[in-house]
């Protein structure tokens, strides 16, 4: 089993599927895990809110059950739908054989048999291994409705289906919520969560997690990728990179066998790090090399 048993046990288990967390961060998970709160994590895109779920998951072998939020999203589809499809072929099924008792057959078809379950029911239903994560993705994404439903469901950990009742969770899920913060969740909402705020790491953390992470990378080529990421981040851009980023672009410069930046590579490869035209633009010409220059500035001995 698993040991969680104290702040350096979670991790610990973290860092055994390779996710790296300082001390604060390490403390917020154990404290969700210890008191049963669901955690709600906030931050820029690419920070790894998302993949402390997937670590958890694995750490402690759970099943890992993800609700990916978006814009319309509504309690119903979140919970459950009715197999349309199958309804209707049991229907012209008793139609055709003359069994059509009407009281029976709506009986039937709004039954278990005819239940799609979506991730909010499957996080209530029990599980040999015991209570899954579920990962409520990018909660920002939706609107306050939806928000106000989850706070009912959240407190009680329970779900209506008006034609089959409510279903109770046996064992809370551990709950993971996150927001890249594109606008501002409910204090409501927040008030049930233990908060925690994931910030781009600094330079010491980003290379320990890059280790982790694309541990076949030379220790000088890891340097000069996060060190110019880091520089990177100081940038008017519309969107900074993320350790996501740093981690995807140190894969990419690996496949090139790429030994060590050059103003040329940075050019061809700023795809795996930026991800609009208008930033990458901003670094074509010297730009590059100024902040490379600047970058490995930091690396120099004092």
């Amino acid at each position: 089993m698993t040991d969680i048993s104290s702040i350096d046990a979670v991790q610990e288990m973290l860092t055994g599927q390779g996710y790296v967390c300082g001390r604060a961060l390490g403390t917020v998970v154990f404290l969700s895990l210890k008191l049963g709160r669901p955690l709600f994590l906030e931050g820029e895109a690419g920070v790894g809110k998302t993949e402390i779920a997937k670590a958890l998951a694995t750490g402690l072998d759970r099943r890992l059950i993800r609700l990916q939020c978006y814009e319309g999203l509504d309690a119903s589809t979140a919970v459950y739908e009715w197999n349309f499809p199958a309804q209707m072929v049991a229907i012209r099924t008793a139609e055709a054989t003359g069994a059509a008792d009407r009281a029976a057959l709506n009986t039937e078809l709004f039954s278990e048999e005819f239940l799609i379950e979506r991730p909010l029911l499957e996080a209530m239903r029990p599980d040999e291994r015991g209570a899954p994560i579920l990962l409520i993705d990018e909660l920002d994404r939706t609107d306050a409705p939806f928000e106000a439903f989850l706070l009912e469901a959240l407190s009680d950990f329970q779900v209506t289906i008006p034609e089959l009742g409510t279903i109770k969770a046996p064992e809370p899920p551990i709950v993971i919520l996150t927001s890249n913060r594109t606008r501002e969740v409910h204090d409501a909402l927040k008030r049930r969560c233990l908060y925690h705020w994931v910030d781009y790491p600094d330079f010491d953390r980003e290379m320990e997690i890059l280790a982790a992470r694309a541990p076949e990378a030379a220790a000088n080529l890891s340097r000069e990728v996060v060190a110019f990421v880091q520089a990177l981040r100081t940038e008017d851009l519309f969107k900074k990179p993320g350790v996501a980023e740093t981690i995807d672009w140190a894969k990419c410069l690996l496949a090139l066998d790429v030994v060590t930046l050059s103003p040329e590579v940075i050019a061809d490869t700023l795809g795996a790090i930026l991800k609009y035209q208008d930033d990458i633009a901003k670094l074509h010409g010297s730009e590059a090399k100024r902040i490379l220059d600047q970058a490995r500035a930091t690396l120099e001995p004092a």
